[in-house]
């Protein structure tokens, strides 16, 4: 399940790829755009910085931007970043694989192979779904929302 760091996160990386390039926001209007604890977004940016998502720059006007493009920035690179392995349990993670203690036989337990298609079905969308790719869904849903509107 996506945490409410992995979702804040990724609402920051979206408003960050809608800043023109060159300019920085301020974690506070951020915040204040999506109604989150300023303090909490300060603690998810950071993690995205060490993660090499996002830059800062320090001073009066400075603030955050992206590190790469928005093509670039893959939605499931960065709530590995924010939340950890995608997969539902640790038998069937790439990055974090952990044995169940109490199952006798992995290769065929059925939870286990249940999951890893989970986990596959999971990666396949969010490994190919950048920044961008989010921003033309947005654009796309507003676009059938005022056509609708008139319609109506």
């Amino acid at each position: 399940m996506l945490t409410m760091k992995g979702k804040y996160g990724l609402k920051a990386l979206h408003y960050l790829s809608g800043i023109p390039e060159g300019t920085v926001a301020q974690s506070v209007e951020i915040a204040e755009t999506y109604g989150m604890s300023k303090k909490f977004l300060d603690a998810i940016l950071a993690d995205l910085r060490n993660g090499g998502f996002v830059e800062t720059r320090k001073g009066r006007s400075g603030g955050y931007r992206l590190a790469h493009r928005p093509e670039e920035i893959m939605v499931g690179h960065a709530l590995r970043v924010l939340d950890g392995p995608l997969a539902p349990i640790s038998c069937a993670s790439r990055t974090a694989y952990q044995r169940c203690s109490d199952c006798a036989d992995e290769a065929t337990c059925a939870v286990r192979l249940s999951m890893l298609e989970v986990r596959e079905a999971i990666a396949s969308v969010l490994d190919t779904k950048s920044l961008a790719d989010m921003s033309a869904m947005v654009e796309a849903a507003r676009i059938d929302a005022e056509e609708f509107l008139e319609i109506s």
